[in-house]
């Protein structure tokens, strides 16, 4: 544990794979510190946590996702949020992820959950239903879905003459979510959500996740 302003705060980590698909063009302004291509923000982001911890809850095997919106840049704030968590946790790690994923325990702006969350006024009910994935960062491809709230699928981005698999990776030495990331072509559909979202051919991003509460760790 750490202390933070003052508070006793419960350390955690997390490693596995992230997979996001938003409403942006492909490569996300939003990435580089720009306006969203469309004006608003829109995602489906999914994490498949390989190991982790939140103080001497075990978080190895879970899943989680969040589907979020809001009406303009993430930074303007007004969004609203609804989490889903593995059915396969129990209560202590359904409230840790609930906990993490919400912005707890966590350093100031030091993870994308904490800006979500704070972006975010509108919180949903947190829904624990079955989260199936199958994904590949190296290859783009995949798909992630959740039945009766979300199908995300990803495949490479196809080069706008050839029709070839278009590779291209975002870097972000300081970034709150991931380090390196490789991009791809999403499709995404909620269809029990709080949340209404719709994404056709647009921006997807595959990364390692590596975060504790005081950020992304390591290179």
């Amino acid at each position: 544990m750490y202390v933070c302003l003052g508070e006793i705060m419960t350390e955690w980590k997390l490693q596995g794979e992230t997979l996001a698909n938003c409403n942006c063009d492909f490569g996300c302004p939003c990435q580089f510190s720009s306006l969203p291509s469309h004006g608003n923000c829109e995602a489906v982001v999914v994490f498949d946590i390989t190991s982790g911890h939140y103080g001497d809850t075990d978080l190895s095997g879970l899943r989680a996702a969040g589907v979020y919106h809001w009406p303009g840049p993430i930074h303007e704030g007004n969004g609203q949020m609804q989490l889903i968590i593995d059915e396969r946790a129990d209560a202590d790690q359904r409230a840790a992820l609930q906990a993490i994923m919400s912005g707890e325990d966590t350093d100031e702006m030091a993870t994308m959950w904490y800006v979500y969350s704070a972006m975010a006024p509108t919180k949903h009910e947190t829904l624990f239903a079955g989260i199936d994935v199958n994904w590949s960062r190296e290859d783009r491809t995949g798909y992630a879905k959740v039945k009766n709230v979300f199908d995300v699928d990803v495949k490479p981005i196809a080069h706008i003459v050839s029709g070839q698999p278009h590779r291209a990776s975002i870097q972000l030495p300081h970034g709150f979510e991931y380090r390196h990331a490789e991009v791809a072509s999403g499709t995404a559909r909620t269809n029990g959500s709080a949340i209404n979202l719709t994404f056709e051919s647009s921006h997807a991003h595959l990364a390692h996740l590596n975060i504790s509460g005081h950020g992304v760790v390591g290179p």
